[in-house]
Protein backbone atom coordinates (compact mmCIF):
# COMPACT_ATOMS: atom_id res chain seq x y z
CA UNK A 1 0.00 0.00 0.00
CA UNK A 2 1.51 3.67 -0.97
CA UNK A 3 2.37 6.28 1.96
CA UNK A 4 0.58 8.45 0.45
CA UNK A 5 -3.04 7.80 0.27
CA UNK A 6 -5.60 6.18 2.87
CA UNK A 7 -6.12 2.74 3.78
CA UNK A 8 -9.18 1.29 2.70
CA UNK A 9 -11.55 -1.03 3.79
CA UNK A 10 -10.13 -3.34 1.02
CA UNK A 11 -6.34 -2.88 2.18
CA UNK A 12 -8.02 -4.29 5.71
CA UNK A 13 -9.15 -7.49 4.39
CA UNK A 14 -6.04 -7.61 2.16
CA UNK A 15 -3.78 -7.66 5.52
CA UNK A 16 -6.58 -9.81 7.19
CA UNK A 17 -7.18 -12.36 4.96
CA UNK A 18 -10.63 -12.16 4.72
CA UNK A 19 -13.43 -10.91 2.42
CA UNK A 20 -13.98 -7.16 2.50
CA UNK A 21 -17.71 -8.22 4.16
CA UNK A 22 -16.12 -9.72 6.49
CA UNK A 23 -14.28 -6.64 7.82
CA UNK A 24 -17.43 -4.65 7.33
CA UNK A 25 -19.02 -6.88 9.97
CA UNK A 26 -16.31 -6.79 12.53
CA UNK A 27 -16.40 -2.67 12.15
CA UNK A 28 -20.08 -2.59 12.23
CA UNK A 29 -20.96 -5.39 14.38
CA UNK A 30 -23.90 -6.69 12.63
CA UNK A 31 -23.14 -9.61 11.71
CA UNK A 32 -21.11 -13.27 13.40
CA UNK A 33 -17.82 -13.44 13.57
CA UNK A 34 -15.42 -14.82 15.76
CA UNK A 35 -13.74 -13.53 18.41
CA UNK A 36 -10.13 -14.65 17.05
CA UNK A 37 -10.99 -12.63 13.27
CA UNK A 38 -12.83 -9.47 15.32
CA UNK A 39 -9.19 -8.75 17.11
CA UNK A 40 -6.85 -9.89 13.90
CA UNK A 41 -9.45 -7.25 12.29
CA UNK A 42 -9.18 -4.43 14.88
CA UNK A 43 -5.18 -5.18 15.36
CA UNK A 44 -4.80 -4.18 11.50
CA UNK A 45 -6.93 -1.28 11.49
CA UNK A 46 -5.52 0.61 14.07
CA UNK A 47 -2.12 -0.56 12.89
CA UNK A 48 -2.88 0.86 9.14
CA UNK A 49 -5.05 3.45 10.87
CA UNK A 50 -8.03 3.11 8.75
CA UNK A 51 -10.71 5.19 9.64
CA UNK A 52 -14.50 3.78 8.30
CA UNK A 53 -16.69 6.56 6.58
CA UNK A 54 -19.34 7.01 9.12
CA UNK A 55 -21.49 9.10 6.66
CA UNK A 56 -21.43 6.69 3.93
CA UNK A 57 -21.90 3.51 6.58
CA UNK A 58 -24.92 5.60 8.09
CA UNK A 59 -26.92 6.14 4.88
CA UNK A 60 -26.61 2.66 4.15
CA UNK A 61 -28.04 1.75 8.00
CA UNK A 62 -30.43 5.37 7.81
CA UNK A 63 -28.50 6.46 10.74
CA UNK A 64 -27.91 9.67 11.72
CA UNK A 65 -24.42 10.71 10.93
CA UNK A 66 -22.46 11.71 14.29
CA UNK A 67 -22.05 15.77 12.80
CA UNK A 68 -24.48 18.57 13.73
CA UNK A 69 -25.24 20.68 11.04
CA UNK A 70 -24.33 24.73 11.69
CA UNK A 71 -25.82 27.49 9.46
CA UNK A 72 -24.93 30.96 10.29
CA UNK A 73 -25.71 34.42 7.63
CA UNK A 74 -21.98 35.34 7.67
CA UNK A 75 -18.45 33.36 8.09
CA UNK A 76 -16.62 36.81 8.38
CA UNK A 77 -18.38 37.56 11.67
CA UNK A 78 -16.33 36.62 15.06
CA UNK A 79 -19.46 36.87 16.68
CA UNK A 80 -20.79 33.56 15.18
CA UNK A 81 -17.17 31.84 15.09
CA UNK A 82 -17.55 32.29 19.16
CA UNK A 83 -20.75 30.59 18.80
CA UNK A 84 -19.84 27.42 16.60
CA UNK A 85 -16.39 27.31 19.68
CA UNK A 86 -19.40 27.43 22.10
CA UNK A 87 -21.38 24.76 20.15
CA UNK A 88 -18.43 22.37 19.32
CA UNK A 89 -17.09 21.91 23.14
CA UNK A 90 -20.31 21.20 24.31
CA UNK A 91 -20.99 18.73 22.02
CA UNK A 92 -17.46 17.12 21.34
CA UNK A 93 -17.60 15.70 24.65
CA UNK A 94 -20.44 13.04 22.87
CA UNK A 95 -18.33 12.22 20.13
CA UNK A 96 -20.59 14.60 17.93
CA UNK A 97 -18.68 16.83 15.10
CA UNK A 98 -19.48 20.27 14.20
CA UNK A 99 -20.31 21.43 10.21
CA UNK A 100 -20.73 24.57 9.77
CA UNK A 101 -21.90 26.63 6.14
CA UNK A 102 -23.06 30.23 5.51
CA UNK A 103 -26.52 31.06 4.30
CA UNK A 104 -24.95 35.09 3.51
CA UNK A 105 -28.23 35.89 4.50
CA UNK A 106 -30.05 34.52 1.44
CA UNK A 107 -33.01 32.12 2.33
CA UNK A 108 -32.34 30.14 -0.94
CA UNK A 109 -29.01 29.19 0.00
CA UNK A 110 -29.97 29.01 3.42
CA UNK A 111 -32.61 26.13 2.51
CA UNK A 112 -29.95 24.30 0.09
CA UNK A 113 -27.52 24.49 3.18
CA UNK A 114 -30.16 23.07 5.43
CA UNK A 115 -31.36 20.71 2.66
CA UNK A 116 -27.16 19.49 1.96
CA UNK A 117 -26.94 18.81 5.76
CA UNK A 118 -30.03 16.88 5.38
CA UNK A 119 -28.98 14.49 3.25
CA UNK A 120 -25.79 13.75 5.04
CA UNK A 121 -28.45 12.39 7.87
CA UNK A 122 -26.67 15.17 10.23
CA UNK A 123 -27.69 14.27 13.88
CA UNK A 124 -29.28 17.60 14.62
CA UNK A 125 -29.30 21.26 13.07
CA UNK A 126 -28.80 24.57 14.53
CA UNK A 127 -30.20 27.72 12.68
CA UNK A 128 -29.53 31.05 12.95
CA UNK A 129 -32.27 31.99 10.42
CA UNK A 130 -32.03 34.42 7.25
CA UNK A 131 -34.44 37.69 7.04
CA UNK A 132 -37.49 36.17 5.13
CA UNK A 133 -36.57 32.79 5.44
CA UNK A 134 -39.32 30.27 6.09
CA UNK A 135 -39.28 26.72 7.78
CA UNK A 136 -42.33 25.29 7.63
CA UNK A 137 -40.65 22.59 5.00
CA UNK A 138 -38.75 21.28 7.91
CA UNK A 139 -42.01 20.05 9.09
CA UNK A 140 -42.67 19.53 12.52
CA UNK A 141 -42.53 15.62 13.26
CA UNK A 142 -40.42 13.31 15.27
CA UNK A 143 -38.90 11.43 12.58
CA UNK A 144 -36.56 14.31 11.60
CA UNK A 145 -33.42 15.58 13.22
CA UNK A 146 -33.63 18.41 16.26
CA UNK A 147 -34.08 21.79 15.23
CA UNK A 148 -32.39 25.00 17.23
CA UNK A 149 -32.86 28.14 15.95
CA UNK A 150 -30.39 30.69 17.43
CA UNK A 151 -29.49 34.26 17.90
CA UNK A 152 -32.82 34.80 15.87
CA UNK A 153 -36.67 32.86 15.98
CA UNK A 154 -37.29 31.14 12.91
CA UNK A 155 -40.79 31.15 11.33
CA UNK A 156 -42.93 28.43 10.34
CA UNK A 157 -42.04 25.74 12.32
CA UNK A 158 -42.44 25.26 16.46
CA UNK A 159 -39.01 24.46 17.63
CA UNK A 160 -36.44 25.62 20.43
CA UNK A 161 -34.57 28.82 20.33
CA UNK A 162 -31.49 30.30 21.90
CA UNK A 163 -31.59 34.34 21.74
CA UNK A 164 -29.75 37.16 23.55
CA UNK A 165 -31.49 39.58 25.89
CA UNK A 166 -31.34 42.13 22.93
CA UNK A 167 -34.88 44.58 23.64
CA UNK A 168 -33.61 44.34 27.45
CA UNK A 169 -29.68 44.80 27.15
CA UNK A 170 -30.58 47.79 24.39
CA UNK A 171 -32.71 49.12 26.89
CA UNK A 172 -30.29 48.74 29.73
CA UNK A 173 -27.69 50.43 27.50
CA UNK A 174 -29.60 53.46 26.53
CA UNK A 175 -31.12 54.32 29.81
CA UNK A 176 -27.24 54.45 30.69
CA UNK A 177 -26.99 57.30 28.62
CA UNK A 178 -30.14 58.94 29.88
CA UNK A 179 -28.65 58.59 33.16
CA UNK A 180 -25.47 60.30 32.48
CA UNK A 181 -27.77 63.40 30.80
CA UNK A 182 -27.97 62.78 27.27
CA UNK A 183 -31.34 63.97 25.79
CA UNK A 184 -30.39 63.51 21.97
CA UNK A 185 -29.40 59.57 22.18
CA UNK A 186 -28.70 58.31 18.24
CA UNK A 187 -29.27 54.85 17.42
CA UNK A 188 -27.04 53.06 14.40
CA UNK A 189 -28.95 49.66 13.57
CA UNK A 190 -28.01 46.86 11.22
CA UNK A 191 -30.11 45.79 7.99
CA UNK A 192 -32.50 44.82 6.72
CA UNK A 193 -34.43 47.04 9.26
CA UNK A 194 -37.13 43.47 9.15
CA UNK A 195 -33.73 41.99 11.23
CA UNK A 196 -34.98 40.48 14.65
CA UNK A 197 -32.04 41.62 16.74
CA UNK A 198 -31.95 44.80 15.14
CA UNK A 199 -36.16 44.75 15.94
CA UNK A 200 -35.28 44.22 19.18
CA UNK A 201 -32.70 45.84 19.98
CA UNK A 202 -34.98 49.50 18.63
CA UNK A 203 -37.78 48.63 20.68
CA UNK A 204 -34.93 48.23 23.84
CA UNK A 205 -34.09 51.95 22.96
CA UNK A 206 -37.72 53.43 22.15
CA UNK A 207 -38.43 51.80 25.78
CA UNK A 208 -35.64 53.95 27.63
CA UNK A 209 -36.95 56.88 26.14
CA UNK A 210 -40.76 56.21 27.12
CA UNK A 211 -39.56 55.72 30.49
CA UNK A 212 -37.40 58.82 30.63
CA UNK A 213 -40.11 61.30 28.89
CA UNK A 214 -37.58 61.73 26.01
CA UNK A 215 -39.54 62.20 22.67
CA UNK A 216 -38.76 59.52 20.01
CA UNK A 217 -37.10 61.27 16.77
CA UNK A 218 -36.95 59.08 13.67
CA UNK A 219 -34.17 61.37 12.31
CA UNK A 220 -32.07 59.84 15.00
CA UNK A 221 -32.41 56.54 13.76
CA UNK A 222 -29.89 55.08 11.34
CA UNK A 223 -28.78 52.50 9.41
CA UNK A 224 -25.62 50.25 7.99
CA UNK A 225 -24.81 46.53 7.41
CA UNK A 226 -21.06 47.08 7.67
CA UNK A 227 -18.42 49.42 8.80
CA UNK A 228 -18.36 51.60 5.98
CA UNK A 229 -21.95 51.79 5.52
CA UNK A 230 -22.36 52.12 9.62
CA UNK A 231 -19.04 54.74 9.60
CA UNK A 232 -21.11 56.61 6.99
CA UNK A 233 -24.66 56.58 8.91
CA UNK A 234 -22.63 58.07 11.72
CA UNK A 235 -21.49 60.86 10.20
CA UNK A 236 -24.96 61.73 8.78
CA UNK A 237 -26.06 62.01 12.39
CA UNK A 238 -23.41 64.40 13.37
CA UNK A 239 -24.01 66.73 10.61
CA UNK A 240 -27.66 66.94 11.79
CA UNK A 241 -28.54 70.81 12.45
CA UNK A 242 -29.24 68.96 16.08
CA UNK A 243 -26.64 66.18 16.21
CA UNK A 244 -26.62 63.69 19.33
CA UNK A 245 -24.71 64.23 22.18
CA UNK A 246 -24.56 59.98 22.43
CA UNK A 247 -24.84 57.35 19.97
CA UNK A 248 -25.94 53.18 20.73
CA UNK A 249 -24.47 51.30 18.20
CA UNK A 250 -26.71 48.21 17.66
CA UNK A 251 -24.19 45.19 16.93
CA UNK A 252 -20.33 44.75 16.54
CA UNK A 253 -20.07 46.22 13.07
CA UNK A 254 -22.05 49.59 13.61
CA UNK A 255 -20.10 50.05 16.51
CA UNK A 256 -16.47 49.61 14.74
CA UNK A 257 -18.41 52.16 11.91
CA UNK A 258 -19.51 54.65 14.74
CA UNK A 259 -15.67 54.62 16.10
CA UNK A 260 -14.23 55.28 12.66
CA UNK A 261 -16.33 57.99 11.93
CA UNK A 262 -15.72 59.53 15.68
CA UNK A 263 -12.07 59.06 15.24
CA UNK A 264 -11.88 60.86 11.71
CA UNK A 265 -13.92 63.44 13.04
CA UNK A 266 -11.74 63.76 15.90
CA UNK A 267 -14.66 63.32 18.06
CA UNK A 268 -13.55 62.51 21.72
CA UNK A 269 -16.80 64.34 22.98
CA UNK A 270 -19.51 61.92 21.71
CA UNK A 271 -20.48 59.23 24.29
CA UNK A 272 -21.12 55.86 22.88
CA UNK A 273 -22.31 52.45 24.23
CA UNK A 274 -21.82 49.56 21.61
CA UNK A 275 -24.39 46.20 21.51
CA UNK A 276 -21.86 43.36 21.57
CA UNK A 277 -18.12 43.57 22.86
CA UNK A 278 -15.11 44.38 20.34
CA UNK A 279 -11.66 43.09 19.88
CA UNK A 280 -9.11 46.42 21.76
CA UNK A 281 -12.59 47.93 22.76
CA UNK A 282 -10.61 48.38 26.51
CA UNK A 283 -7.33 50.35 24.26
CA UNK A 284 -9.63 52.79 22.44
CA UNK A 285 -9.24 56.54 23.21
CA UNK A 286 -11.73 56.83 25.33
CA UNK A 287 -12.00 52.81 26.30
CA UNK A 288 -15.71 51.54 24.94
CA UNK A 289 -18.53 51.19 26.80
CA UNK A 290 -20.75 47.98 25.34
CA UNK A 291 -23.90 45.58 26.12
CA UNK A 292 -21.69 42.72 26.03
CA UNK A 293 -23.68 39.26 24.21
CA UNK A 294 -21.80 35.91 25.19
CA UNK A 295 -21.95 34.39 22.04
CA UNK A 296 -20.01 31.01 23.65
CA UNK A 297 -22.94 30.46 26.08
CA UNK A 298 -25.29 30.88 23.27
CA UNK A 299 -23.67 28.40 21.19
CA UNK A 300 -23.58 26.06 24.84
CA UNK A 301 -26.87 26.55 25.07
CA UNK A 302 -28.20 25.62 21.88
CA UNK A 303 -25.86 22.41 22.14
CA UNK A 304 -27.30 21.77 25.43
CA UNK A 305 -30.91 21.73 23.46
CA UNK A 306 -29.72 19.53 20.83
CA UNK A 307 -28.14 17.15 23.10
CA UNK A 308 -31.43 16.74 25.46
CA UNK A 309 -33.72 16.21 22.22
CA UNK A 310 -31.41 13.97 21.28
CA UNK A 311 -31.52 11.86 24.58
CA UNK A 312 -35.42 11.51 24.38
CA UNK A 313 -36.56 15.28 25.77
CA UNK A 314 -39.76 15.49 24.14
CA UNK A 315 -41.41 17.86 25.53
CA UNK A 316 -42.79 20.93 24.67
CA UNK A 317 -40.66 23.42 22.96
CA UNK A 318 -38.47 25.95 24.28
CA UNK A 319 -37.14 29.57 24.45
CA UNK A 320 -33.91 30.54 26.39
CA UNK A 321 -32.54 33.75 26.83
CA UNK A 322 -29.21 34.39 27.54
CA UNK A 323 -28.77 37.95 29.33
CA UNK A 324 -26.27 40.89 28.38
CA UNK A 325 -24.26 42.68 30.71
CA UNK A 326 -23.39 46.42 30.57
CA UNK A 327 -19.72 46.74 30.70
CA UNK A 328 -18.74 50.70 31.68
CA UNK A 329 -15.29 51.34 30.26
CA UNK A 330 -15.31 54.89 29.47
CA UNK A 331 -16.96 56.08 26.10
CA UNK A 332 -20.28 55.53 27.48
CA UNK A 333 -20.01 57.67 30.63
CA UNK A 334 -18.73 61.14 28.50
CA UNK A 335 -21.37 63.38 29.76
CA UNK A 336 -23.43 66.13 27.19
CA UNK A 337 -21.57 69.09 26.21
Amino acid sequence: MSGDRRPTLSDVAHEVGVSAKTVSRVLNGDGPTSAKTREKVMEVVTRLGFQPNLMARNMRRGSPDSTIGLVVPDMGNPFFGTVAGGIEDAVRERGLTLLMGSSAEDPAQERALIETFLSRRVSALVVVPSVGAHHDYLGGGSSGPPVVFLDRPGIGLATDRVVSSNRAGAQEGTAHLLAVGHRRIGFIGDLPAGLYTRRERLAGYRAALVIAGVPYDRHLVASGHDQDASAAATERLLDLAEPPTALLAGNNFTAMGAVTALARRRRKDIALVAFDDLPLAEILEPPLTVIAQDPAALGAAAARTVLARLDGDRTRPRAEVVPTRLVLRGSGELPPR
